[in-house]
């Protein structure tokens, strides 16, 4: 059998639903070409600790090529693709056609804005190493412009910063920042008064991280009230014109730093798809995963739109597109084999966030906890993931080091 008679798959995206089918075939007779817009997988739930300086983009990044470099059956291209051709079976990348057998859609999402363009201009976001890094560098901005502003109302609206939307991301990221105030910027600024700063995280809703069991929803609200972070529920955002925020019960808000957390949408590519579509622009598949009216065509991750058991759609977060990373490797198999597909079922191995140091809320195994060993989990399972992921042990020593201690050197205003 000569190379090109070996299956080809093509898989678009080297997140965590991507790695997990190139890794489950890679005993297997073909060849994968696996794209990405950019060179390096990203550990996407730490993303809000870069953007608070805690940790280094290195540090939750980690090179493709590295990753697969013992990996003979995978070629890793880096770009984006401009078309993809369903019935044809060829996508089109950097003006080249790249034919395959069997195509992975596994491209991720997007920033959801909700039609706020005012937000998306003057706003910030946690999506990607350079949204983070953004990030990082604005709000170190604001503290070193509030150092030396005489007037006291604009330096309170320097530091003044505002969240928006009460999901996870959101209230890791205000426990996060509240805690960057207290502990390290009071030492950074002894001659700064930051009774002046307020973390004030917006939501829409009636309850913080709403999926969650009422128990932690509480034990949320009170963690975070411990840490001074002024919480806001039903609190509709109307306007943000850079200086101001502008609430839809009239309240105003006078800040220079609105994050915004809350919401996901498809990519670009999924757009420009003429095929059904969800909420969201996700892709309506099937119970197998497959896209409609092309069996050799998989949807995976934040792309994909399934119902589970409930009848809910399953949510845009790591461990449904690792689950279907794994399952989606195994159907290629069988496909090849001229076995039967079964169907795709999620596995919940539970709830977990973070509040910032020595607090956190978890529901493992039908038991919700919160606080030091809520937290403590936490922190075992995002060292192990980041370990399994990247294989070096210091990075275990490092960062355990810097997040408990705050001692590192990643407090930087870099140019973007």
């Amino acid at each position: 059998m000569n190379a090109n008679q070996i299956p080809h798959i093509v898989i678009i995206g080297a997140g965590f639903a991507g790695l997990e089918v190139a890794r489950g075939l890679a005993k297997s007779r073909v060849r994968i070409t696996l794209i990405d817009k950019n060179n390096h997988h990203l550990f996407q739930p730490l993303l809000y600790q870069v953007a608070i300086a805690g940790l280094l983009p290195s540090q939750i990044a980690q090179p493709v090529r590295t990753i697969f470099r013992k990996q003979k059956n995978l070629t890793f291209q880096m770009g984006e693709v401009s078309a993809i051709n369903f019935d044809e079976k060829y996508v089109k990348l950097n003006g080249s056609v790249i034919a395959y057998d069997y195509l992975v859609l596994a491209v991720g999402g997007r920033t959801n804005f909700f039609g706020f363009d005012t937000i998306e201009k003057s706003g910030f976001q946690l999506k990607d190493l350079d949204t983070a890094v953004k990030t990082r560098n604005h709000l170190l901005s604001m503290f070193e412009q509030a150092s030396h502003e005489a007037d006291t109302e604009k330096r309170k609206a320097m530091l003044t910063f505002v969240i928006v939307g009460g999901g996870p991301t959101g209230v890791e990221t205000a426990g996060a920042l509240a805690e960057l105030i207290t502990h390290v910027m009071k030492k950074d600024y002894p001659r700064l008064n930051l009774n002046d700063a307020r973390v004030v995280l917006l939501e829409a809703g009636a309850n913080l991280i709403s999926s969650y069991p009422d128990e932690l929803r509480q034990a949320t609200v009170k963690l975070l009230k411990k840490k001074n972070v002024d919480i806001r529920l039903n609190s509709k955002l109307d306007s943000y014109n850079g200086v101001q925020v502008k609430l839809a019960d009239g309240t105003q808000i006078e800040t220079q730093t609105v994050i915004w957390t809350a919401g996901v949408k498809a990519t670009e590519i999924v757009d420009e798809l003429s095929i059904d579509k969800a909420s969201g622009g996700r892709i309506r598949i099937e119970p197998t995963l497959q896209l409609p009216q092309h069996p050799e065509t998989f949807v995976i991750g934040d792309a994909a739109f399934l119902l589970d058991e409930k009848g809910q759609p399953l949510p845009m977060i790591s461990t449904v597109a690792i689950q279907q990373g794994v399952f989606t490797a195994k159907s290629i198999i069988n496909l090849m084999t001229g076995k039967p597909l079964g169907h795709f079922h999620y596995k919940d191995p539970g709830l977990l966030a973070t509040i910032g140091r020595n607090a956190a809320v978890a529901r493992i195994f039908g038991i919700s906890f919160s606080g030091f060993i809520a937290w403590v989990i936490w922190v075992f399972l995002h060292i192990y993931r980041i370990i399994g992921f990247r294989n070096r042990i210091i990075v275990l020593f490092n960062w355990a080091w810097d997040y408990v201690f705050y001692d590192n050197q990643v407090r930087l205003i870099t140019k973007e």
